[in-house]
């Protein structure tokens, strides 16, 4: 099923996306790949805050390619959420909505989706030029000196995304793999 959200979003509108929904997502969220989440880690321990409010808020998987003449943004395709597993369950304790990426995620991510009430959203790896034409805008907010891994508040219009892992832990990859659907 087709839906459009508005980003940041509740614990509610996460109850009532499924995974196999068609998601299209207008509203500001932010990228972050390893090092990015490496400094936010250490932010965390170091009891300091962190340079956005996670409440409700994306985190998209994505270090974008350099931007062409009049372009907002380079190619913006996902990375492999994996790599992130690591520190992701902490970020869900603390209130962030939903990750976008691309590949499995761990059985403590998984867990900790299903907890915290969120989701996992997989954008179309090999897509990243057109998934670039539904950024309006891109903003370096934190830790510029990591290149294309510095954290980004995006604001995007009709952003294609699949939910992979609902609130309730069904998982769309794993129904493929066992030839199942929800419906079954």
């Amino acid at each position: 099923m087709d839906k459009h959200i508005q980003v940041p979003f509740s614990r509610n509108v996460a109850r009532e996306l499924k995974a196999g929904d068609m998601v299209y997502l207008s509203g500001t969220i932010y990228t972050a790949r390893d090092a990015a989440h490496k400094r936010m880690e250490e932010a965390l321990t170091a009891g300091k805050n962190l340079p956005f409010d996670l409440r409700g808020n994306i985190i998209y998987y994505m270090g974008p390619s350099p931007a062409r003449k009049g372009a907002v943004i380079g190619s913006a395709g996902p990375t492999t959420a994996s790599r992130m597993d690591k520190y992701t369950p902490r970020l869900l304790d603390l209130g962030m909505a939903g990750m976008i990426g691309k590949g499995k995620r761990s059985e403590a991510v998984q867990e900790a989706i299903v907890r915290n009430e969120a989701v996992y959203f997989a954008a179309i790896g090999g897509a990243g030029a057109l998934l670039s034409k539904h950024i309006a805008s891109s903003e370096v907010i934190a830790y510029e000196d990591l290149g294309t891994e510095a954290i980004r508040k995006l604001e995007v219009e009709e952003f294609p995304v699949i939910v992979v892992i609902d609130a309730q832990g069904k998982n769309l990859y794993q129904q493929v793999a066992e030839g199942t659907t929800f419906s079954d």
